[in-house]
């Protein structure tokens, strides 16, 4: 069956439900002007309908799969995937002075979701990628913010979360993954992690884990915890990959459906 974005109702809710007209109002929103919005959400809706849509059979029919220590991708999602970020689309709600749109998170909320109706297997990789966008925004050293923000906004790179292990899943407290520091400021990261989505593929040149881990010295439960930035790929000086890092998915789940996004 065929996808259609319910634009209508999504204006409906942002104008007459919760005034987000307010947000052009503002310095920071100024660009989210109603034609805008309009043109956001139209070009949105025709990206999940004939782009994203179509590939939805395909991703369950023609799985990801584990080769060779890579993830090979359904056939047409790194093309679709292009499409978006070539569009600027995952970089939407990205901060303007890292390369993204700077539009209302609101706004952002309307395209995911649209894309995730569309096929959600797909869009579950910009969508962590936006996550790991507003994470280091808020929380990363400025060197971090310039290295990383463009590409994630670009799309060129993509961001995943390391959370879950085989014997810490709901008990986050319960992780033992570790990260011992070295003497060049950086740590090294022991531990395995599961179900983590889109945690390797080849849609993009470089995939950035955002990883629990615990310090040698961090207290027992989730106040030991600490986050950690883990590069599929390390960057060189030119901010490019480089060597590759000691990161590595050994399997992919099976699940009963979902197949085009197998996490590793």
């Amino acid at each position: 069956m065929a996808y259609r974005a319910p634009v209508k109702d999504m204006r409906f809710v942002l104008d007459a439900v919760i005034g987000a007209g307010r947000l052009a109002a503002t310095d920071r929103f100024a660009e989210a002007t109603p034609e805008t919005v309009e043109a956001v959400l139209a070009e949105a809706a025709r990206l999940a309908e004939a782009v994203l849509a179509p590939l939805r059979r395909a991703g369950d029919l023609e799985p990801a799969r584990l080769e060779n220590g890579v993830v090979r991708t359904t056939p047409g999602f790194a093309e679709a995937y292009r499409t978006l970020a070539d569009g600027g689309w995952v970089g939407i709600a990205a901060p303007v002075e890292h390369g993204g749109m700077g539009l209302p998170v609101t706004l952002a909320t309307c395209l995911g979701e649209m894309f995730g109706s569309a096929n959600l297997a797909l869009s579950l990789c910009p969508m962590l990628t936006q996550g790991q966008i507003e994470a280091l925004d808020h929380h990363a050293p400025e060197a971090i913010k310039a290295l990383y923000l463009p590409k994630l906004a670009a799309g060129t790179w993509t961001g995943t979360m390391n959370l879950t292990e085989p014997q810490a899943g709901s008990d986050v407290g319960a992780v033992r993954a570790r990260a011992e520091p070295r003497l060049d400021g950086t740590y090294a990261i022991t531990g395995q992690k599961i179900f983590i989505s889109w945690g390797d593929h080849d849609v993009a040149e470089n995939v950035c884990h955002l990883v629990l881990a615990r310090l040698p010295d961090g207290q027992p439960g989730t106040r030991g915890i600490s986050l950690f930035l883990v590069p599929k790929f390390i960057p060189d000086e030119g901010g490019r990959p480089g060597g590759r890092n000691a990161v590595s998915a050994v399997s992919l789940e099976h699940k009963l459906g979902l197949h085009g996004s197998r996490p590793a």
